[in-house]
This record gives C-alpha cells, structure tokens and sequence, in this order.
C-alpha cells in the first residue's frame, strides 16, 4: 500500500468517527489549553515583579535600626540612627553615588473642608534622584529650601483622592496643613506603584530640617537610603556602609551591627523565584491532563483495532504489509493529537487573553511554552498510538479474517 493511500485511509477512519474522534482529542485540548494559560499567568506575575524591580532600582540599598540580641537577651531601645550616620557614610563609602534619609510620621492634613490621615516624610532635595521618583507636576524643593525650614510640600500621586483634590497641576499653590501648620503645595509626584517597602505614592515629602524642627520635632532618622554607583559595586557599597555606620555608633569589635541593610533586588529575586516555581508547579499539573489525554488516546486506539479486526485482515490479505499498518493506527493517533493541540493552543491563549480582560490578571504569553505543548502533544501521538499500532500490525491475518 502506497504511503499516500495509508495516510488517506488513516483520515478516512477519523472522519466516519467523528463524535469519537472530537471526544478523544478533548483531553488533549484541556491539557495544552490549560498548559499555555498556566504559564501565561506564571509569566504575567513575573513581568509585574521584573516591572517592580525597575521602579525601585537595582542599586538602591535601604538602612534601619534595629534592636540587639545578646545572650538570647533582646535590648528594649532601639538604637537611632542620625544624619551623623548620613556623614559617615558620605565620607567612607566611594561606591555609593548619593544618600537620602527621611523620618516620616502619620500626620492629620486637611486641605480646605477635607482631612486624612497621611504619611508625611521629612526628606533630602536628592529623594526623587536616590528613590527613583519622578514628578508629575511642579518641582521638588530645593538645598536651599530644605536648609531654610520653607514649609513646602511635595504630594504622592494617591494623596490627591484621600483629600478630593483635583488633578496634579490644580494643586500647585495650594494651602494645606499639616499638623496644624500651613505648607504650600509646590509638586506632585508621579504614580509610581506599590514597592517592596510599602507605598510609596501614599505619602507627602517636606524638607528634612523643616520636620525636624517644626513638625516631627526630632532629629532622629528613620530610613537612610543609598544609591551604589552600579549592581557590580553593590556588595563593596554595602560592606562600606557597614563599616562606615559602625564606626559612627563606636560599635565594639565583634558586636552584633545595631542596623540591617536591606538590597531591594535580592528580596524581589526571592519573590521571582518563588513564582518561577510556581509557574512550573501550575504547568506540571496541567501537563498531567495531557498525560490523561494520551491514555484516553491509547484506549480508544486499542478498541479500534478490536473494532477493525476484520479489516485489517482483509488490507493484509490484499498485500498491506506490517509497516502499512503501523503507519495507519499511528497516523489516526498523531493526527489526533496534531489537531487537538492546535484547537488547545487557540483556547489556551483565548483564555489568558480573558483572564487579563475579565479578571484583571497580567498574562503574558510565551512562544516557548507554546512550541514546547504542541510538541508535547505529538509525542503523546506518537507514544501512546504506538501500542495500538504494533497491536494491529502483529495480527495474523488468516485469524484476522476469521474475527467476528
């Protein structure tokens, strides 16, 4: 039997059973289906942390205070850092380009009939440079504003609703008041999102002596931030800053640092990975609905050969050989599997597309996870029909013809 007759009558089969043809694929269809959406949202999850990555910046380190354990003893103060420490650090630590340090405080704000309760950060001039802020109307303040105690504030991008303000540029100038004191609006921030630190768009910045003076009334620093000159420098900068803060809390040699230095990159790399995983634990289980769908395949190829004993006595008996019918079976089993991943592939990408409209999820399809399930459906063609396959080119023929 020429090859071309033996895929023709392979289709020929699929086409007179085509209920069972379309039920036999459908575990296929599932199973890419849910293998390409699964990884679309495995995918979507990563880019919105690889998005988060770029707004913190790679090379930004964060230092707090912290509390000292001693003999499993835990000290009650926490030891403060100061703009002493902003100095030293300045001073010791050449891989770090630029310092920022803020005390920030919940504080009552009212702006004409409206109030809220909102962060306010006594800040540096350098915050937008060091934190990688951009502003969406107006200007921040100045060195010269900062040194002078001007009261003028900078808000965050989702202070504007909690005070019914109007939109960025409306602001500018305006009078509010915080803590009772009159500030003047001169900037508004950019919508930055939420970072791995907190929000950082619900907050509203004023000059560092300003709230050390007039508002906070302390010169306690709560947060010092430092921008490293490059992601290779960052663990030189780091070891500097250490050094350089110990030295300015005449920390004794192998005492435990009062402070911690925190890399935003290293958290986010955490939670990449941790979604990574995720993404493969969601593929693998939808992978096994393939699995499923291949023995479904197989079961129904065996009842086929059952079915068709006669049949395949009567194409050896007019001169098929072994490999005519091996091709047969595995072509009805491939081609199956061909189609169903196809059909799979469009309802998969169909359903991430819903769910990134409907439910609001970022999705991003990957080539790769859809090459890798088409390809992984042909080989469940090839696999699980090559039983059947060998089932049916082993019969005997003249036993075959007797079948009933």
């Amino acid at each position: 039997m020429l090859l071309t007759e033996t895929v023709r009558v392979a289709l020929d089969a699929l086409r007179v059973n085509k209920l069972r043809s379309l039920l036999t694929m459908l575990g296929i269809v599932i199973g890419v289906g849910a293998v390409i959406a699964m990884v679309a949202l495995g995918n979507g999850a990563q880019a919105q942390i690889q998005e988060r990555i770029a707004r913190l910046g790679t090379t930004v380190l964060q230092i707090n205070p912290q509390r000292v354990s001693q003999g499993g003893i835990q000290s009650t103060s926490t030891v403060k850092l100061t703009t002493k420490d902003v100095d030293m650090i300045v001073q010791r630590s050449p891989n770090v380009l630029a310092v920022n340090w803020q005390q920030d405080r919940s504080l009552q704000v009212v702006w004409k009939n409206q109030n809220a309760n909102v962060q306010v950060t006594g800040t540096a001039a350098n915050f937008p440079e060091v934190r990688g802020f951009r502003l969406a109307a107006g200007r921040m303040f100045g060195a010269a504003e900062e040194a002078g105690r001007r009261k003028v504030a900078v808000l965050g991008a989702d202070v504007l609703p909690l005070i019914n303000a109007g939109d960025a540029e409306s602001m500018l100038g305006e009078q509010i008041r915080i803590a009772g004191r009159a500030f003047t609006v001169i900037g508004v921030l950019a919508q930055k999102g939420t970072t791995g630190f907190g929000d950082g768009d619900e907050q509203i910045l004023i000059p560092f002596q300003t709230s050390r003076f007039q508002v906070i009334g302390t010169d306690r620093v709560d947060d010092i931030w430092c921008l490293a000159s490059s992601e290779d420098s960052l663990s030189s900068a780091m070891a500097e800053i250490q050094a350089a803060i110990r030295r300015s809390h005449k920390t004794r040699l192998g005492a435990p640092d009062d402070f911690r230095i925190r890399n935003q990159s290293d958290l986010l790399s955490t939670l990449s990975e941790t979604t990574a995983t995720f993404t493969l634990l969601l593929a693998g289980i939808a992978a096994v609905s393939l699995l499923v769908g291949g023995i479904g395949i197989m079961n129904i190829m065996l009842v086929s050969v059952t079915e068709r004993t006669r049949e395949i006595g009567v194409r050896k008996a007019l001169g098929a050989t072994r490999g005519n019918i091996l091709l047969q079976f595995l072509t009805e089993s491939v081609v199956l599997c061909l189609i169903g991943g196809a059909i799979g592939i469009a309802a998969g990408m169909i359903t991430a597309t819903q769910f990134s409209r409907v439910m609001g999820w970022r999705t991003v399809i990957d080539l790769q996870s859809v090459v890798i399930a088409f390809g992984f459906s042909s080989a469940v063609g090839v696999i699980f029909g090559v039983l059947p396959a060998r089932r049916a080119s082993a019969l005997d023929p003249v036993e075959a013809l007797r079948y009933e």
